[in-house]
């Protein structure tokens, strides 16, 4: 990992980091000698997890014990005030943040017309959530004048948005957004060493995939996600669109170029999934896949 801001004693800080991308990215980071935070509403579960997975690491980097730390710290990403409270505290323990990762996420929002409960709690958590991490840290991270990373945790569905659960569609179509419009903001910040950067994963196995007890074959682990948004940010890609094991580039291309064609054609709606353009659809993937994207 050679990006400046990955480096010993720095200090990343990682929402819904108790399990997932989220976790696999924390043992990176803490792996590099940085002191990693990871905020969670699950982290009373969460601590024994991270005992567990650290206990090898701690052994590996035994020389340098006490110089760097991990912690577990309780947050509900929804509540404002709790995330500039955990900013407060960072920046009171360590002075520092180099990596600001906003991964918490929920799924399970419904339909345009049903579940209004759960489309707030998807809406509140997924892109509110993002944004509060980014309003309470940004300004600070800009301040400081060292290099810095703040990686937004978005999702293919907010890029081709399939037929299912609509709101987080909206939520995952809304941290694109505001990422993009971050990163706009960033580059025009004068003397400012801090970038933002889209992390879209493929089918990966994490507590999100319904219904699995073991890693499906198609699905990516959790730990080739985070290997993969490492090579993409040192090579300073902005979006980081993960393949996995069923799904290619050349795949995802063809599909984000037939969903934006709706628009430019007039098309209706999710005319993927639509019975008059399905079979339209498979040959243009079809052709797209054999000519190489």
């Amino acid at each position: 990992m050679t990006h400046p801001a990955i480096a010993p004693g720095r200090t990343a800080v990682i929402t819904g980091g108790a399990s997932g991308i989220g976790f696999a990215a924390a043992k990176r980071f803490f792996a590099a000698g940085m002191n990693v935070v990871i905020a969670d509403t699950h982290i009373p579960k969460g601590e024994a997890a991270i005992a567990a997975a650290w206990a090898p690491i701690r052994d590996a980097h035994a020389k340098d014990a006490g110089s760097y730390d991990v912690i577990g710290y309780p947050l509900d990403v929804a509540d404002f005030d709790a995330v500039a409270a955990l900013k407060t505290y960072v920046y009171e323990t360590y002075g520092d943040v180099a990596v600001l990762m906003n991964n918490a996420g929920v799924g399970g929002g419904g339909g345009a017309y049903e579940n209004l409960d759960g489309w707030l709690r998807v809406i509140a958590t997924n892109l509110m959530g993002v944004l509060h991490g980014v309003q309470a840290f940004a300004p600070a991270m800009i301040a400081s004048g060292k290099p810095g990373l703040i990686i937004n945790t978005g999702s293919k569905q907010g890029i081709t948005t399939p037929p299912g659960d609509t709101a987080y569609n909206v939520s995952k179509s809304g941290i694109k957004t505001l990422t993009e419009g971050l990163q706009h903001s960033l580059r025009n910040e004068p003397n400012c060493q801090v970038s933002a950067h889209l992390l879209v994963p493929g089918f990966t196995f994490t507590g999100l995939t319904r219904g699995a007890t073991e890693k499906p074959p198609g699905a990516w682990t959790a730990d080739q996600v985070v290997d993969f948004m490492l090579e993409a940010i040192e090579r300073g890609d902005f979006y980081i669109l993960c393949p996995d094991n069923d799904v290619t580039r050349e795949m995802d291309n063809a599909r984000m170029e037939w969903a934006m064609g709706d628009l430019i054609n007039n098309r209706p709606p999710l005319s993927r999934w639509h019975p008059d353009h399905k079979d339209a659809f498979a040959a243009f993937l079809a052709e797209r896949v054999k000519s190489g994207g």
